[in-house]
């Protein structure tokens, strides 16, 4: 009898034991899956990110897509232009930034060094105007013209006598700083134009109700817009297929900066929006796939080494930052 109640006590002891084990290891389990759950696949957490507005349709529709997959994670998209954007995530205010030119165009190389790039897309930008303005080629020269104020009416390009009214954006913003080097030969703005709008959305809107407005947008505002219609340059139409050839030169590529390595929610999200199974959204929202830039493209776009001071570039990056705007 007694040796029966040592048998039972020492079961009891081994169940205890057991139990304690369990519950030690599902407690170290969810302490550490604020970013990812490895039960069930899905990511956990917040995201914030801010900067470019010609990023920002991609962004907003991928974080829409990421979220619907991982309802445990938030991720917020703001706009605010790629100067705001690089500045809010070295100061830590943000997971990312979001940027269309380098760092390094924006902020000084020591604050640049402390980020990481994660090239994830193609921006292509287009001069706009309003459809009923029938204007549908400028050349360079008449593009730099009409963006430095010396050509005023329509008139004097081939279009109706019509007062030219600017649409520009501010010093911030990475659109402009692209616009300018490819578009207008490194010549600066006018003064004097009738909006100064980073919003891209506000752009439109305004390019749309006026008939004599011109401006720029990405691609992705063209998309499935019928109010403003893009100018080619040169003869040459602003598409994704001209841009990967290399005729068509207005382009540069997309940047999600973090602070450090990418890591937790936001380097999910990042892998998420730039992989394979995301790519054939990327083109549909009017991005490119920087895996098809052809070597004629690239041959005209300054590469990450060409920019003044390097900043840390992740390893997908490197692979691909053979050349950037």
């Amino acid at each position: 009898m007694l040796k029966g109640k040592k048998i039972l006590c020492i079961g009891l002891t081994a169940a205890m034991c057991l139990a304690a084990f369990t519950a030690c290891g599902s407690s170290s389990t969810s302490g550490s899956a604020s970013s990812s759950d490895s039960s069930s696949g899905s990511v956990s957490g917040s995201v914030t990110a801010s900067g470019s507005s010609a990023l920002q349709p991609l962004a907003q529709q991928a974080a829409d897509d990421f979220m619907s997959e991982n309802p445990d994670c938030t991720v917020t998209i703001n706009g605010g232009g790629s100067g705001e954007g690089l500045k809010q995530v070295a100061d830590g205010a943000v997971d990312i930034g979001n940027s269309d030119v380098f760092a390094e165009e924006k902020l000084d190389a020591d604050t640049a060094k402390t980020l990481t790039d994660h090239e994830v897309a193609l921006i292509t930008v287009a001069p706009v105007v309003n459809k009923d303005l029938g204007v549908k080629n400028l050349t360079t020269d008449q593009l730099v013209g009409i963006f430095t104020g010396s050509i005023k009416n329509w008139k004097e390009v081939g279009g109706p006598d019509l007062d030219i009214m600017l649409v520009t954006r501010p010093s911030s913003s990475g659109t402009r700083a692209l616009f300018k080097e490819y578009a207008l030969k490194g010549q600066e703005e006018s003064s004097s134009s009738a909006l100064e709008t980073d919003d891209s959305g506000t752009l439109m809107e305004t390019i749309s109700q006026n008939k004599g407005a011109i401006g720029y947008v990405a691609l992705s505002y063209l998309v499935n817009n019928d109010s403003a219609v893009a100018v080619s340059i040169d003869g040459v139409e602003p598409t994704l297929e001209n841009t990967y050839s290399g005729d068509y030169n207005v382009w540069g590529y997309e940047h999600m900066y973090t602070k450090g390595e990418a890591s937790g929610a936001a380097k999910e999200f990042i892998d998420y929006l730039s992989g394979d199974k995301y790519a054939s959204n990327v083109e549909k929202l009017g991005y490119g796939a920087i895996s098809k830039l052809s070597d004629n493209a690239k041959s005209k776009h300054k590469t990450s080494a060409d920019s003044s001071g390097s900043a840390s570039t992740d390893s997908s990056s490197a692979e691909s930052s053979s050349s950037a705007q």
